[in-house]
């Protein structure tokens, strides 16, 4: 696919033009038909409110019948358009990224819940694109805001997933990294009793998300928590279908340790997990006859994983879980299981973490073009230096892993190993080489 990668189309802002998205819409309804409800709904960075806007422009001269959510966490978008009849959701996000960046998440109906759009859908869509396919564009009607009804449903869901809980006596620090979880995340957790220390909870359309906040820069909710003495810390990512966690000592909690800790406080015995997963969490399911199956990066590789082999919990090291009975990651969920957790163990979340014992571990980004990503599967003489920099690794039991980002211009060095300063020098000697080979 040249348009979806591994979490939908995401590319820079500018380049979600009227004719583009008219495209997308064209293809959706080659795939489907017209006669379809379609639910929109984003995060808050200031190119997703004019997105939204050209999406309904190019819906209605269709003659789609179609409403809005407005700001909404992604997971929230998924689970509401299913449980409200619609047909698809449209989701205008590029999560992590920055606020340059947008992307389009499609989600349709499976058997029991949304899923992300299938490849046929998906080749539809970049068929119209390709051949610029246009559409007779007509003026807009005001849409429905269904923003507060999806909120609330989404929040009964919450609350029924988590069944009875009492968070009183927890006190905690929440970064909503200025995204769609800010709409959320501070009312649900107080009603459940805790006590929330918030940051970065600007849910207006803007340049704030994912600046320098959330689950790709923990400095601030560190100090945060450090500072007021808090149980632990959360923080979201841009739409909300991962997070990460911080506890009282300030160390971070990933997706792999909140996987041990939760398939063990959930008394599940197997696994779905990533490539890019740390060699602690591998070595810890071993020790404990934990079924393991190891995927390409990517939630939806896991996802298929998950009901290939009938695995109720899966995820990734950057925070994205997929938990029982879910279809897909949801951040918020995740941190009110692992509230749940800490609160009916009794235990920390630093003691929780101690489930599994990590090896250090680095990973370096490189800018990298369309070109060299390619070029990274194909050349010989990054096969010939990835071998080399395989067999420096085996004097400290690493392992390594170079792949190109499905959603930014990058590509990712990641190793492993059991002393850090060598897997640091070997890290970045191999990323200027890389460079020079590419």
């Amino acid at each position: 696919m040249k348009y979806f990668g591994t979490d939908g189309i995401r590319q820079s802002a500018e380049k979600f033009t009227p004719e583009f998205l008219n495209s997308i819409i064209a293809g959706l309804a080659d795939y489907a038909g017209t006669d379809k409800k379609i639910l929109l709904g984003g995060d808050t960075r200031e190119s997703s409110e004019w997105i939204i806007k050209d999406l309904e422009v190019a819906l209605e001269s269709l003659g789609f019948e179609y409403a809005s959510v407005g700001v909404l966490p992604t997971p929230a978008i998924n689970y509401c358009f299913y449980e409200m009849g619609f047909d698809f959701a449209i989701d205008v996000t590029a999560s992590h990224n920055p606020y340059t960046d947008n992307g389009i998440k499609i989600f349709e109906r499976g058997v029991n819940s949304g899923i992300k759009l299938t490849e046929p859908g998906c080749a539809a869509i970049e068929s119209a694109i390709e051949n610029n396919k246009t559409i007779n564009i007509i003026s807009s009607t005001l849409r429905e805001d269904l923003h507060n009804e999806a909120l609330n449903i989404y929040k009964e869901h919450l609350l029924n997933y988590l069944k009875i809980v009492d968070f009183s006596g927890l006190h905690i620090g929440m970064d909503c990294a200025n995204g769609a979880t800010s709409v959320i995340n501070k009312t649900i957790f107080e009603e459940l009793g805790a006590k929330v220390e918030l940051i970065n909870a600007n849910e207006k359309y803007g340049q704030d998300i994912n600046m320098n906040c959330g689950s790709t820069h923990l400095e601030q909710l560190t100090e945060l928590v450090k500072s007021k003495d808090l149980d632990f810390g959360v923080a979201y990512d841009g739409d909300g279908d991962r997070c990460l966690l911080v506890d009282h000592n300030g160390n971070i909690i990933d997706g792999d340790d909140c996987i041990a800790i939760l398939a063990n406080f959930l008394n599940l015995n197997a696994i779905a997990i990533t490539v890019m997963a740390n060699q602690g969490i591998l070595n810890w399911a071993k020790e404990n006859n934990i079924k393991t199956e190891i995927t390409a990066v990517g939630d939806s590789n896991v996802a298929e994983a998950m009901r290939l082999h009938n695995i109720k919990i899966g995820g990734e090291q950057s925070g994205h879980i997929i938990l029982p009975d879910e279809p897909t990651g949801d951040g918020i969920l995740t941190s009110l299981m692992i509230s749940k957790a800490v609160k009916e163990t009794g235990s920390s979340l630093a003691d929780l973490a101690k489930i599994i014992t990590k090896f250090p571990q680095i990973i370096l980004n490189m800018s990298a073009t369309p070109e060299q990503k390619e070029n990274l599967k194909t050349s010989e003489s990054v096969k010939k230096l990835l071998l080399e920099y395989n067999e420096k690794l085996e004097s400290v039991s690493g392992r390594l892993l170079v792949r190109p980002s499905g959603t930014e211009n990058l590509i990712r060095i990641t190793m492993w190993g059991d002393n850090e300063k060598t897997i640091a020098d070997l890290a970045n000697s191999l990323k200027e080489k890389l460079g020079e080979t590419l």
